[in-house]
């Protein structure tokens, strides 16, 4: 795992974990958590009773030179441990612009939120891969 000058590392746990689901020899650029549910309500509720977690699904993006990787990962780690790949997306996707509290992005025919403190994330897969803001 590598990063430039201009790139955010990724964090090292989700570069760890994320590996085993990928190619052999992928050097992830970028790492992410999202999570995606039917509308941005169920994440409020969660927060306050926890009822509607199993409607919640977590996700960890792995962003290589070559494809963007989408993995399912557990509830109970927020997104922090992928279990299986769930899709492969084109490395030339544009995934953001991210901006505000949750940034909502599509991946793999999913709506999808992601935090503030992956943004810088989203920017760099989205300028390594020919785009600006």
């Amino acid at each position: 795992m590598t990063a430039t000058l201009d790139s955010p590392k990724p964090r090292q746990d989700l570069v760890e974990r994320s590996l085993p689901f990928l190619p052999k020899g992928s050097e992830i650029r970028q790492a992410f958590i999202a999570q995606a549910a039917p509308n941005f309500g169920y994440f409020l509720v969660t927060y306050l009773t926890g009822l509607t977690m199993s409607r919640i699904k977590y996700r960890c993006v792995a962003v290589t030179k070559d494809a963007i990787y989408v993995l399912e990962s557990s509830k109970f780690s927020g997104g922090a441990k992928p279990q299986s790949l769930v899709a492969t997306m084109p490395r030339h996707t544009r995934l953001g612009p991210v901006s505000g509290g949750w940034a909502q992005l599509e991946l793999a025919g999913e709506r999808h939120w992601v935090h503030k403190r992956f943004h810088e994330q989203i920017a760099a897969a989205d300028h390594e891969a020919g785009f600006t803001r």
